[in-house]
């Protein structure tokens, strides 16, 4: 377990401070024009009742049309039993009510596998922090988890996050297997193109922001993996764009709700007809927001490459990849963005 370190900065203890410090404030680009409860019902709301019967073509048809417009939509009615999800939201809570002690207890900086951190987890090179902590759970393959970097407190949660990613893999794998058919495939193709699926479970929880239009809960991304699923409360903070940035939505809240977006692999096997989900999250003014972020990922060595290429149709990668080195791709892409726009200001300043 890692030393208490009283250098840490934590967003959950300077909530009522009256600014936000430097390190945590965007440039104006980034800055969100979209407050956090401005929603829209853009993204489409699908009920997976009868999934696996006489409504599958249906609610293949709707998923396949989400994920081409957005790499986004909701899904309710999904199996997941409600008092368990509950209890993940309230013992995740409890968590982050810990004092900040028992909460870097679990700091996972440095590279360590799991545990608590601020901002985000790929700490070298970030010009400008997130307004958030979160810890994370490596999950699956199960034979890969360090209980070490599960935290004890609150009691119970250990064993709720165990029950928790079982049935968002369970999930995952039916939502899986119908953009399989959606792509004219084999129900299992997607998920035997993961191989050996790799699972993190990513906590976050975003405080009160004395300055909320100045930062931001989450900067913009797409998630690398094949799919995410996200529970989140009602107060609204997840933003969607599908036109480069130039416009955002804030995602309406569902009570009982998973948002689902596509990742980076998932768009690659898709050869590009389903659309990454391009999305951040705001913070606001008013009150805390939490949501549980479930990345389904290939294994390391997984072969990237379109499983569904149409006839006369140029592959959306030139050669094939291994997911870790899309993923090795895909980080250095972006600090190496950031380290250019860092510079660019510099030398205006």
């Amino acid at each position: 377990m890692a030393p208490v370190s009283n250098r840490m900065f934590l967003p959950t203890a300077a909530s009522w401070e009256a600014t936000v410090r430097p390190s945590f404030v965007r440039d104006e680009d980034e800055r969100p024009k979209v407050a956090h409860d401005h929603f829209s019902d853009a993204v489409p709301v699908i009920s997976l009742q009868g999934i696996d019967g006489v409504c599958r073509a249906e609610i293949r048809d709707r998923v396949a049309a989400a994920c081409e417009d957005w790499g986004l939509f909701q899904v309710v009615d999904h199996g997941v039993d409600a008092d368990l999800a509950a209890d993940m939201a309230r013992l995740s809570r409890e968590f982050f009510a810990l004092p900040a002690e028992d909460k870097v207890r679990y700091d996972m900086s440095g590279g360590k596998k799991g545990g608590f951190i601020v901002s985000s987890h790929l700490q070298q090179g970030e010009a400008v922090q997130d307004w958030r902590e979160l810890v994370t759970y490596f999950s699956y393959p199960v034979k890969a988890r360090d209980y070490g970097r599960w935290p004890e407190k609150p009691a119970g949660w250990r064993a709720v996050v165990e029950r928790y990613s079982e049935r968002l893999m369970e999930l995952s794998c039916k939502l899986l297997g119908v953009l399989s058919e959606a792509m004219g495939l084999e129900t299992e193709s997607l998920a035997k193109a993961c191989v050996d699926m790799d699972q993190k479970v990513v906590v976050n929880f975003y405080p009160r922001c004395p300055q909320p239009e100045l930062t931001l809960g989450v900067k913009r991304h797409t998630d690398p993996g094949t799919i995410t699923l996200l529970l989140q409360d009602l107060v609204g903070g997840l933003q969607a764009t599908r036109d480069g940035g130039k416009t955002w939505i804030t995602v309406q809240p569902v009570s009982g709700a998973f948002v689902v977006n596509l990742g980076d692999h998932g768009h690659y096997l898709s050869n590009g007809r389903f659309k990454n989900a391009d999305h951040r999250a705001v913070v606001n003014g008013e009150s805390s927001r939490l949501s549980i972020a479930t990345f389904q990922n290939p294994a390391p060595d997984a072969r990237v490459w379109p499983l569904a290429v149409k006839e006369g149709e140029e592959t959306i990668l030139e050669d094939p990849i291994t997911f870790a080195e899309m993923y090795r791709r895909k980080m250095e892409g972006d600090l190496d963005r950031a380290s250019r726009k860092k510079q660019a200001k510099d030398q205006l300043n």
